[in-house]
């Protein structure tokens, strides 16, 4: 099985890249979807964040409202560390998991959506990095479709590694900042090596 993690500054379109390699025949494994669950209610994780950030960051069936605590974890550098030292760790312990169970099922080609692959290490997890660009006005514009302030797309883009630093440690660069059918032109195109490589 080859594991390819993909990854790129916020608003480059990580994720929409990788849905093009599941269209293909990819499985993918969300770190978003797993930080979700590893903070559902009266989990560890959940306890922490609670305690750590206060009960104004929980909606009112119990689970966490993200938007708040996101307001709340991204005012500081600490305030983030703190965070991403309650969530980070179960997050790649789960997708280690899964990916023993993928490579069970003899699956040829797992993909990792992470959008802090190499600030948190989980790039070691695979074999291919992957690195979504865009230009600096693609992502801002993206983002405030998102109805992101300003300042929420300063904190968020001082939380990541700077791209360039990214696309140091990629293995392929796909460059979604010219429309999607270029997008998914590139990405057929490393699925074809991808494919080839899990036939070895």
């Amino acid at each position: 099985m080859i594991v390819v993690g993909v990854t790129g500054g916020v608003g480059t379109g990580k994720s929409t890249v990788a849905r093009m390699f599941e269209e293909l025949g990819a499985v993918v494994l969300d770190a978003d979807r797993v930080a979700h669950e590893v903070m559902e209610p009266r989990r560890v994780a959940w306890r922490q964040i609670v305690r750590r950030y206060g009960p104004q960051v929980l909606n009112e069936d119990g689970t966490i409202n993200r938007k708040r605590l996101a307001d709340r974890a991204f005012k500081t550098s600490a305030d983030r560390r703190d965070l991403e030292g309650i969530i980070h760790p179960r997050v790649i312990r789960q997708m280690k998991q899964q990916l023993r169970r993928l490579a069970r099922r003899r699956v040829r080609v797992a993909v990792l959506d992470v959008p802090l692959l190499v600030e948190t290490g989980a790039h070691r997890l695979g074999d291919v990095v992957v690195v979504v660009t865009a230009p600096p006005e693609v992502q801002r514009r993206r983002l405030k479709q998102r109805h992101w302030s300003d300042e929420e797309i300063a904190r968020r883009l001082r939380a990541q590694w700077d791209l360039s630093a990214k696309v140091a440690l990629a293995d392929y660069i796909v460059d979604n900042g010219d429309g999607l059918e270029h997008t998914r032109r590139q990405v057929r195109g490393l699925w074809r090596r991808l494919e080839a490589g899990s036939r070895r």
